[in-house]
């Protein structure tokens, strides 16, 4: 980990050289049912953007909608690019990638072969497989990023839940992936994986534009530099923890009031 390293703030990095995406009038509907309704976002490299909202807001519909898994309308651009209407592997492709609650290892090979493989996208199976004897530099950062250096030569099926989510988070790594949508990330861990969770989203968010799904609200509080609330499929509230805390909206429709007010006395 390099201590110098920026880290994740309100807002992110508007500079011309920055990565963003921007989603405009986004819709998407099942059989009539509108899941995401009219949803307009902008995400910027540096900015650890939380998405929250009750069971059924839309949150892990509109990342589907955005990396190809369900059709949508309205518009998804990374950096100016297109994406809504690409293939799933295209899309991954321009850089963005993406977490599901339950991590896809390859649980049968070692944590080595799994960040090899995630990086080898066109060379034969044999080739990705073999035992090499050097590593390669960005596939040893990424490594050191998640912290599993020590375990580089285990099976990736023995690792701890929290070890498994934050190997998955580093198969994105090595893809270069600098667009990351996380859906839960912290679902089942401990509170030590949750707080090593949350410092690997500030290591790998201060240069990429990152997104978390989430519900646990005091992993938010501790963790998000920016939060956007859903609720029946629209944006209901957008900006800093403590706006989203204090926005009485949020409080009728997520939070609770009881929780809200027993979260700013907290602060």
């Amino acid at each position: 980990m390099n201590p110098t390293r920026t880290q994740p703030s309100f807002g992110g990095n508007a500079g011309m050289s920055s990565q963003y995406l921007e989603i405009r009038n986004l819709r998407v509907t099942f059989d009539g049912f509108t899941a995401v309704d009219g949803v307009d976002l902008t995400l910027f490299q540096g900015d650890l953007r939380f998405l929250i909202g009750p069971n059924g807001a839309g949150k892990t519909t509109l990342v589907d909608a955005v990396t190809g898994l369900v059709p949508a309308t309205g518009s998804v651009t990374k950096s100016g690019v297109e994406l809504l209407g690409q293939k799933v592997h295209k899309i991954a492709r321009t850089g963005v990638g993406r977490t599901f609650q339950t991590a896809s290892v390859f649980e049968e090979l070692t944590v080595l072969q799994n960040l090899d493989i995630a990086a080898g996208a066109g060379r034969s199976a044999l080739t990705m497989l073999r035992r090499r004897k050097t590593v390669l530099p960005h596939i040893e950062e990424a490594l050191e990023t998640i912290g599993l250096s020590h375990l580089r030569d285990r099976p990736a099926g023995i690792l701890a839940h929290g070890q498994k989510q934050w190997l998955e988070i580093g198969m994105l790594l090595v893809q270069d992936a600098d667009v990351l949508l996380l859906d839960e990330p912290v679902a089942g861990m401990s509170h030590d994986e949750r707080e090593e969770t949350g410092n690997l989203l500030r290591r790998i968010g201060a240069e990429r534009t990152v997104v978390v799904v989430e519900h646990d609200m005091d992993f938010m509080r501790a963790f998000a530099t920016s939060v956007t609330v859903l609720a029946r499929g629209q944006v209901i509230a957008d900006g800093s923890v403590e706006q989203i805390q204090a926005d009485p909206m949020v409080q009728q429709v997520y939070l609770g009031t009881a929780a809200a007010v027993e979260a700013s006395e907290e602060h």
